[in-house]
């Protein structure tokens, strides 16, 4: 199964000598196939919009924010949006598509964040987080930019997908990364994930020091069902994502800050 519309959020980096997930080589390609495939539009984005809610006047933190199509769509529902990414490139087609409405940076998740303690009501990271072989510094700058009370609103690929289908039969405990090529135009790109097992995922977001609120596993958007006949029937009864929502705890009842 060839994947290459699965993933909107960018980090555009890899450790060691081969550089993978390099989204300026084809970001143009990237985001014009998802803009409306199945997966994205009818599935992933809609369920990060329901499990968000009412938005408006929310200041929003969409970390990877590739292209701008997780942007956008909360920006149209009253949020203010700041958006960041490792790849220049999307980072240029998120600025065509969201003009001056939604500030963006550069920026890798790994690194220290350019933005102020708490200067965010929600953060969302639409399946960025398995680019990432250690969660522990991205969600301890993601809790620091939020908010006491805020929102880290996050897609991730789901165990039964990144256990089974690349590597057939792993060992499902371990944390550890697979390889695979996206073709676009003809050419193939090469990519790698992490994976790792859904308790590892509960353990690094309560280290971190959030709070679990949800974990969700949606079903795609029912008006997909005409528009691509072959595929949905797979998809809904199937999960391809994991979602979770996580809070940072407000400050105790009686305490300071």
């Amino acid at each position: 199964m060839e994947r290459a519309t699965d993933v909107p959020g960018t980090l555009g980096h890899s450790a060691g000598p081969t550089r993978v997930n390099d989204y300026d080589r084809f970001a143009e390609a990237y985001s014009a196939a998802n803009e409306d495939s199945l997966v994205n539009a009818y599935y992933e984005r809609p369920a990060m919009l329901a499990l968000a809610g009412d938005v408006a006047g929310r200041r929003i933190l969409d970390a990877g924010c590739g292209s701008g199509p997780l942007s956008a769509a909360l920006r149209d529902r009253g949020a203010v949006v700041t958006g960041i990414d490792a790849s220049a490139a999307m980072l240029a087609l998120a600025r065509r598509r969201l003009g001056d409405d939604v500030a963006l940076h550069e920026g890798d998740l790994r690194d220290r964040l350019p933005f102020a303690d708490g200067a965010f009501d929600d953060v969302v990271a639409s399946l960025v987080l398995h680019y990432l072989e250690d969660w522990g510094p991205a969600l301890a700058e993601l809790g620091r930019v939020l908010r006491p009370g805020g929102r880290l609103i996050a897609s991730v690929d789901h165990p039964i997908v990144a256990y089974t289908f690349h590597d057939p039969r792993p060992d499902y405990f371990a944390t550890t990364d697979y390889a695979f090529d996206w073709t676009f135009d003809g050419q193939s790109v090469p990519m790698r994930f992490w994976r790792r097992p859904l308790h590892a995922m509960t353990d690094a977001f309560t280290t971190a020091g959030f709070r679990l609120s949800a974990i969700s596993e949606p079903q795609p958007d029912p008006a997909a069902r005409e528009l691509f006949p072959d595929d949905f029937h797979g998809l809904a009864t199937a999960p391809n994502f994991l979602f979770f929502v996580v809070e940072v705890p407000p400050p105790a009842a009686g305490s300071d800050g």
